[in-house]
């Protein structure tokens, strides 16, 4: 069931008297092959463990889905070890501390942590973050000011070198970072920011709600055609979420001395067969142009400057988010392949109260 973030977002449930005896995670059972199939992964339920030295146990609320998590179910060697087979998952995750024994966190707290994808988490104190959701909604600390919109911010004004006057392309703009992307851009003053979507109601989405200049329906066309005509004159700066046909298309609209931040290539994630495109690679060397890759907690020293800057946009409204909440620890898959299909506006958010 997928309900808007408006009916759930501020809700917080009271935190639990007593340490439950069991509590349900999600064990990733099977190495996908191609795209993830449901029986690929199992809700088991399993003893709840009372904290230890440092440790606090988190009765969790909410829990993101991620494209990142797909790479993590490969047995791959990466810059993050994979999921392991028969183990609970792990993804970002905001609960209420129910036990502590970490000084400084007291129950009742609400923390954001990485112990995703199950009811109750372990948790070392140490990388339990205190929110409060008397300043943002809870769901926010996931999305909008959370890793999804440090990536955001981290990945155009950093890795990218935005510069003011610049025009922009987001491809995935509809989604929880390139949404924000975009309308970071316009809010740091670039000359045209430009967006892809898979459906003509998000195409609206960007336009009217999010302040685009132009966006089209990648489903609709050819890519490198609908990009020329939405972007004339160029871009200076391409948002690389999807990859394949965008980046190549992105590749010919790119000026000299253009420059490429590359968060993802969710069009390849499921892929059994390496992509026909990008062909036109070659392009690289005349235009001088720039590519670099993007792991956020590598800008990590930009959070003070994010949550200040990023923050004040989204309490007067000058930043706006989406989220889409499934509800019940049960869909959480149902959550993550949906997100995969593109089936959310903005932040994938599984809220574990059912």
């Amino acid at each position: 069931m997928i309900v808007s973030d408006s009916e759930v977002s501020m809700r917080r449930l009271p935190p639990m008297s007593a340490i439950p005896a069991t509590g349900r995670e999600w064990h990733l059972v099977a190495r996908p092959q191609g795209w993830p199939k449901p029986e690929d992964f199992a809700l088991r339920e399993v003893p709840v463990a009372e904290p230890g030295p440092g440790q606090v146990l988190v009765r969790n609320l909410y829990m993101s889905v991620d494209p990142y998590m797909r790479g993590r179910m490969n047995d791959v060697k990466s810059y993050v070890p994979p999921f392991q087979l028969d183990q609970p998952m792990e993804g970002g995750a905001v609960g209420t501390v129910i036990a502590s024994n970490a000084e400084g966190i007291a129950v009742g707290a609400h923390v954001l942590h990485f112990g995703g994808w199950r009811e109750y988490a372990v948790v070392d104190g140490k990388r339990a973050v205190t929110v409060d959701p008397e300043v943002a909604p809870l769901t926010t600390y996931l999305g909008v000011l959370g890793m999804t919109g440090l990536t955001a911010y981290a990945g155009l004004l950093e890795v990218a070198s935005f510069k003011e006057g610049d025009a922009v392309f987001v491809s995935g703009a509809a989604g929880a970072v390139g949404s924000e992307v975009g309308q970071i851009a316009k809010l740091k003053g670039a000359s045209r920011v430009i967006g892809s979507a898979g459906s003509d109601e998000k195409v609206r989405l960007l336009i009217e709600e999010y302040g685009f200049d132009a966006a089209f329906n990648y489903k609709n066309g050819p890519v490198a055609e609908q990009l020329k005509e939405a972007a004339p004159d160029g871009i200076d700066v391409y948002f690389d979420n999807v990859g394949g046909e965008h980046l190549e298309a992105a590749l010919s609209s790119l000026k000299v001395h253009g420059r490429i931040a590359t968060c993802g290539m969710i069009s390849i994630y499921n892929e059994t067969e390496p992509p026909a495109a990008p062909r036109n690679m070659a392009l690289f060397i005349g235009k001088r142009l720039r590519m670099q890759g993007m792991l956020v907690n590598d800008h990590n020293h930009l959070q003070p400057q994010f949550f200040e800057e990023v923050g004040a946009w989204v309490r007067d409204g000058k930043l706006r988010y989406r989220e889409t909440v499934v509800k019940g620890v049960d869909n959480a898959v149902e959550a993550f392949l949906g997100m995969l299909r593109g089936e959310n506006i903005g932040k994938m958010i599984v809220s574990l109260d059912s």
